[in-house]
């Protein structure tokens, strides 16, 4: 059977969700763009993932992988999502 499954779909969401913290880190070692409108809906969007995920994993040093960790996460969920 042909087509577009849920899964796959899910599994194309959450790419683009990884996507988006990837963004996310590489655009944090910018500060001056934090007031730009494109920065701010990255946030927005990011956010629901990342502050909850900082409450629980607190830095290490200086270092936050909390992002590294909600990255392996959802790639890890895509993957097995794609092979069912």
């Amino acid at each position: 059977m042909g087509g577009i499954s849920i899964l796959g779909i899910i599994g194309g969401v959450l790419y683009v969700i990884v996507g988006l913290l990837v963004a996310r880190a590489l655009i944090s070692w910018f500060p001056d763009t934090r007031g730009h409108p494109l920065v701010q809906l990255l946030h927005e969007l990011t956010d629901p993932i990342m502050l909850p995920l900082r409450r629980l994993i607190p830095p290490i040093g200086n270092i936050d992988i909390s992002l590294m960790i909600a990255v392996f996460f959802l790639m890890t969920l895509a993957r097995l999502l794609s092979r069912l």
